[in-house]
């Protein structure tokens, strides 16, 4: 029995790069096309919610490409159907298309020049996350499978708006896309995604089975105090002695009440606005932060105690304090099982020396809401140029962030390679 499961197995190995082959040059011949639909992308990025120009643009190649075409999904969100010849599961591949406020000064030829006011402050938008190769990547997935539709079963591709979250009052994103139903009719069976690197060479995959990303939650707390002159504190209540404290105290709940052994915590305050002169000492003060955990109950636990910490260390200092904690976003959680089939697939177009095995990332990513409702598996792309070193690669989210444009083509190949495999398994 063993010696026929692995005959099996090759022989099933070989049919899938055979099936692999057969797009090698039609994939080959779309790299062009990929590169200018980045291009265009990142030249004119749009924020979460706001991506109208990018759905469009997204909208009129699928239905150039026969697809059934579903727009206005989570308010930007496009959803393109492909069955195959013969019936079989239901497969969806996900992109996010939407950019950052972030003013763009990389010196490329196809440089931001948008600009916008985001929560009241003037800010350039760039494509500061890859959210740009991603579409271009999906969009020529479905170009080649809508050339070669003879698969088992149906492909839905999903383009995502507001990955890096709704505006303030607003709903959006992949919770808002499950919510109105962009996993059923047809049913999912399972869901992939990719992120392209900024740190990772060009040519390689990265994934992890399990928790791959981190639970995110962001706050805000307000402090109150007592307004005084700069030269008389002590007619004051000082909110920002006290946010200082606040501050302080929150992280020795990382430090000495997390096991962090177990799994990592990370908090990290992003903002904090108080005051309008040198000498007044002023009335309030407001905090905002972020929160990731890969632990539920870890989670659980260091919530519970901002809660109680906060206003206890403001009344310390006799001002007051409330703090406000985001449901946020889940754990990217990639199906273990589902891991383990895919695995093959990655390494049949990277070659398994390129296909590496990580830790837990702290950053976030709200593909974990598809994968709370299917089974999903989530993995990284390299765009990083080999010949820069990863400590000076600009991170992601920062003006000089940039990807190397020959690491998308694998991106393809994978999409392409874990499609035929999965549904022609």
């Amino acid at each position: 029995m063993k010696t026929k499961l692995v005959a099996l197995f090759t022989i099933l190995t070989t049919l899938g790069v055979y099936a692999q082959q057969g797009y090698e040059k039609q994939i080959a011949d779309i790299e062009n096309k990929i590169i200018e639909w980045r291009r265009y992308f990142h030249e004119h990025p749009e924020l979460s919610n706001r991506e109208f120009n990018t759905a469009k643009k997204i909208e009129q190649h699928l239905k150039k490409l026969g697809l059934e075409v579903q727009t206005g999904v989570a308010k930007t969100g496009v959803v393109g159907l492909l069955k195959g010849k013969r019936p079989g599961k239901t497969l969806a591949l996900r992109a996010d298309i939407d950019a950052l406020p972030v003013t763009e000064r990389t010196d490329v030829p196809f440089k931001s020049e948008v600009t916008t006011e985001f929560r009241g402050v003037k800010t350039g938008v760039m494509h500061a996350c890859g959210h740009d190769t991603h579409i271009a990547i999906l969009m020529a997935v479905a170009e080649l499978f809508a050339k070669n539709n003879d698969f088992a079963g149906t492909i839905k591709f999903i383009f995502q708006p507001a990955e890096e979250g709704a505006p303030p009052g607003e709903e959006g994103g992949a919770e808002l896309m499950v919510k109105e139903g962009v996993l059923e009719n047809p049913k999912v069976d399972a869901i992939f995604g990719l992120h392209i690197g900024a740190g990772q060479n060009v040519g390689s995959i990265s994934y992890k089975p399990g928790g791959t990303m981190a639970a995110s939650q962001s706050f805000e707390i307000h402090v109150k105090g007592k307004q005084s002159h700069g030269s008389r504190p002590w007619a004051s209540v000082d909110p920002i002695m006290a946010s200082v404290k606040i501050i302080d105290g929150l992280q020795t709940l990382v430090s000495r009440e997390m096991e962090l052994t177990k799994e990592a915590v990370v908090l990290s305050i992003g903002k904090i606005s108080s005051g309008v002169r040198s000498n007044i000492i002023p009335e309030e003060a407001h905090i905002v932060g972020t929160l990731r955990t890969l632990d539920y109950g870890m989670q659980a636990q260091i919530n519970q105690r901002m809660k109680e910490m906060v206003p206890a260390i403001a009344k310390a200092y006799r001002a007051e304090a409330t703090i406000d904690i985001a449901k946020g976003y889940p754990i990217t959680y990639n199906d273990p099982i589902l891991t383990a089939q895919m695995l093959p697939s990655l390494r049949k177009v990277a070659g398994t020396e390129n296909v590496h095995l990580i830790k837990a990332i702290t950053g976030a990513e709200d593909f974990s809401f598809f994968q709370k409702e299917v089974p999903g598996f989530y993995f990284f792309l390299g765009g990083k140029p080999i010949d820069v070193p990863a400590d000076e690669a600009a991170p992601h989210h920062t003006p000089d962030f940039y990807i190397d444009e020959s690491g998308m083509l694998l991106g393809v190949k994978a999409f392409v390679q874990m499609t035929l495999d999965y549904l022609g398994e």
